[in-house]
């Protein structure tokens, strides 16, 4: 692909999923945004990607904040003069289930449903100017099945899903495409830290959940969002990519590759 000239916004850009997509828009020939709360990390992935040529800016953006989104925004088109893609990757990773409290729907509400509406919104006036402009939300396969003390963090990426649908019927008339990616687990920051950072143990562990047997990486859930904002997908909009290994896929046998599972008469 060759998008110099164009410009993308990620949202959650200073680390994990977020960062790994803002690395492979500038390695297209993107200008890229990074909107985050953490200024330490955002600022040094946008000083890693200068050094090596690219355009990249940082914001310091809470996303629940519309007047922070609008603001950052505003900036964004003051330096580049337009907005192209959008990737909303900025997440509140809050798992509660009877133990929720007001301010943790607050959080999870904020970050993970008004945070992605309030960039779309903010987003939209630039965007519908031009052809070929796309918005990738990314929700979760917890988005589709029950798992422990996650009332919040399923809840809200449920409704990415639904949102996400309705935002590529409104906007389709101003030919913006509106699509999902849903990640698996994958070897994130949140992740590392779970695993005390020591993957070879626990990927053997957590890569039983998948059919690839094993966990994913930033980068392939990057080039999924890329290839839904291409031209690629252009006939593509208000549709789901699982990027998960196959996590979905997978009944109640697992692997298959238990004695009670292995082969069969």
């Amino acid at each position: 692909m060759d998008w110099s000239g164009k410009v993308a916004v990620v949202t959650g850009g200073a680390s994990g999923i977020g960062a790994a997509t803002a690395r492979e828009f500038a390695l297209e020939g993107a200008s890229v945004a990074i909107f985050d709360i953490n200024e330490t990390l955002g600022v040094e992935v946008v000083e890693a990607l200068r050094d090596e040529g690219y355009s990249a800016e940082f914001y310091t953006v809470n996303v629940s904040d519309f007047d922070a989104c609008q603001a950052g925004v505003k900036a964004v088109v003051e330096r580049w003069g337009r907005v192209d893609f959008l990737v909303n990757c900025a997440v509140s990773f809050i798992a509660k289930g009877l133990d929720v409290t007001a301010a943790d729907w607050d959080r999870s509400l904020g970050v993970n449903i008004r945070g992605y509406a309030n960039m779309v919104q903010t987003c939209y006036e630039p965007m519908r100017v031009g052809e070929g402009k796309a918005i990738v939300n990314i929700a979760s396969i917890s988005a589709h099945v029950a798992q422990p003390n996650r009332w919040t963090y399923n809840a809200t990426k449920g409704a990415i899903v639904a949102m996400s649908k309705c935002q590529a019927l409104d906007l389709s008339q101003d030919g913006i495409r509106v699509n999902i990616v849903s990640p698996g687990w994958i070897w994130t920051p949140e992740v590392a830290k779970a695993a005390n950072d020591d993957r070879a143990q626990w990927e053997p562990v957590w890569g039983r959940y998948h059919m690839l047997r094993r966990l994913g990486d930033p980068r392939e859930v990057a080039r999924a969002i890329l290839f839904l904002c291409s031209d690629d997908a252009s006939f593509i909009t208000g549709t789901e990519l699982a990027v998960d290994g196959g996590y979905l896929g997978l009944g109640s046998e697992g692997l298959g590759d238990t004695s009670a599972f292995a082969g069969s008469e």
